[in-house]
Formats: structure tokens, sequence, C-alpha cells
């Protein structure tokens, strides 16, 4: 796979500073399932990493230090961590809103049929990736199978629930090209999804957002390997929206790796970019204060203020 920091690195991103941090997004790992082309980190169901107990309890240390309310659990698929259920019940005892960034087979794999209604019962926000409503581009970037599989994974959690109003139970939906463009307006594809889901599937969510796929990891090797990176680049550049600045994800989120260390962003953390540029720790945030700090930026920070803007949280636009 090639290592698409050295073209990253020599960076003219404005400058960031962080804010006090509101949500903690912790990597349990990059053992999954399936493995994604446009995924940024990496995951496959050869990879070992793991976050392990000790490290989640640091951290839920860490969230109650600087009051965070929101656990947002990726991975990888997290709900592979052997601890995930432990550290969802602890959170949630600690009074944490819980995100859980699902890959919705994951629902319907051998082993792992209890997850739904784990889920359901601790009221986990669902964060499912399903990057079309049809399957041929599902199963194009993601394998055969998946698009089907994921509908299944997406019925189980309706049925419990999950994307009726009133019910407590939000089920949010994560659209990201196939290829190097930029994701279309948020508002118009949500529609879209609803409209096709309902009526074709009999799917039913609460949001859809859109992500950029950014240039790292599998997706940024495959840019790399055709000799589309630069023009990527240039779209992400040609696209950017200071306007977007002020919302990007990392002024008010910690991402913490399956070892403990913290990154500005989970891509950072894909990219071996430290918080702030300095190699830090969980346990290293039991003291001090982040607010004001610098955030480590480089071009690929592009992907995040392009257009609409991508984050966590779909368009920030």
């Amino acid at each position: 796979m090639h290592d698409t920091l050295p073209h990253l690195v020599d960076s003219d991103f404005p400058p960031l500073r962080r804010r006090c941090p509101t949500v903690l997004q912790m990597n349990l790992g990059y053992l999954c399932n399936l493995a994604c082309v446009h995924c940024h980190v990496g995951a496959g169901p050869k990879r070992r990493e793991l976050m392990d107990w000790d490290t989640m309890a640091l951290a839920l240390g860490v969230a109650r230090r600087y009051h965070v309310r929101t656990l947002d659990l990726t991975g990888g698929s997290p709900e592979m961590n052997p601890d995930f259920r432990t550290l969802v019940i602890a959170a949630r005892r600690q009074g944490m809103h819980i995100m859980d960034r699902c890959n919705p087979t994951i629902l319907v794999t051998d082993g792992y049929e209890w997850v739904a209604e784990f889920l359901a019962a601790h009221a986990v926000e669902v964060v499912a990736s399903l990057p079309c409503y049809g399957p041929e581009n599902v199963d194009r970037q993601r394998g055969p199978g998946v698009f089907e599989r994921s509908i299944a994974g997406l019925r189980q959690l309706n049925a419990l629930g999950y994307g009726e109003p009133d019910s407590g139970l939000t089920l949010n939906l994560v659209y990201n090209p196939v290829g190097p463009s930029l994701p279309p307006p948020q508002s118009d594809l949500e529609g879209q999804y609803q409209l096709r889901l309902e009526r074709d599937y009999g799917v039913r969510f609460n949001h859809l957002f859109t992500l950029a796929n950014m240039p790292i990891q599998r997706f940024g090797s495959w840019l790399i390997s055709r000799g589309e990176f630069q023009a990527y680049m240039g779209l992400l550049r040609a696209a950017h929206r200071p306007e977007n600045l002020e919302q990007v994800m990392c002024r008010d989120l910690i991402s913490v790796d399956y070892l403990g260390y913290l990154y500005d962003c989970d891509f950072n953390q894909m990219l071996g970019i430290p918080l702030g540029g300095c190699r830090t720790h969980l346990r290293d945030l039991l003291d001090g204060d982040l607010t004001g700090k610098r955030i480590a930026v480089a071009d690929h920070c592009y992907g995040c203020t392009a257009g609409q803007g991508s984050s966590c949280g779909g368009a920030l636009t």
C-alpha cells in the first residue's frame, strides 16, 4: 500500500486551535468483517489490533475529568472488540451519550446476533455506513452481497424501534462517494435515501450524514496507483470554504487509538500525526487543559472543509 503522508505534510492549511473537548472518539481496534476500498482505517478481518479494558477504563476517567458527555465508538467494527459491551454499560452508568459507528452487516454476522438488541437496550445511537440506496455501488465499494446484508441489519434495528419517531432510538446513515468526487448536497441526498429505502426495502432512519473520502490509507493508495492523487487534492483545495473552519470536528473532539494515544481526529490517527504534533497518551490528560492548544493539520484537512464540509456528524453547512 502506498504511503500518503509524504504527499500531505507540506501544507498551507489554515492554523486551528482547540476548544474544550465535548466528544471522546475511541477507536476500539482495526478488526472488521469487511475490507472496504474507501476505508481510511485500513480495517479488515485479518487485523488483530484491539483496545484492552485498562485503556477503556482510563478513557472513561479522562471523560470524567473533562466532563465529556459523548462517547463516539469506532473501529474497524467496534462491536468486535470483546470488551465492547462492558465499555458501553460503564459509560452509560457514567451518564454518557454513546454513538456506535456501525457497519450494519455485523448485525447479521455469525456470533454477533446480540448486537442489535444490546444497542437498543442501552439506547446507543447507531451511525451506520451505507454508501448508496441501491446494491450496485455498495457492493462495488464493499464487496458482493454487502448491500443485501446491510439492509437485513437495518431492518433488525427498525424492528427494535430505531428510526421511529419518539422511540428514543436514533439511526443515522453515512454516505460517502464511490470514487474521487465530492458528496452531493446532504439535505437533497437525505430525501432520496428516505424515499428509496422505505419504498424499496421498508427501511427507515433519522438522518443522513455525507462525508468526503479522505486521501489516506486504502483510498489514498488507490488514488496514487491510478495517478489521480494530485487531481483529487486539487478538487478538495478548489472547494475549500473558510466558513467551515469554525465547525470542524477537531476543535471539540479527542481521538484515541487502541493503545490509548491521542490525536486531533481519526484521520490524523491513521496518518500517525499525534495530538497537536506531540505524542500524548490518555494518562497525560488527567492533569492540565487542552483548551487553546494547537491542532495538527496537513493537506488532507481540506477534505473536511471542501464544499459543504465533512465531519463525524456529516456536512458542516
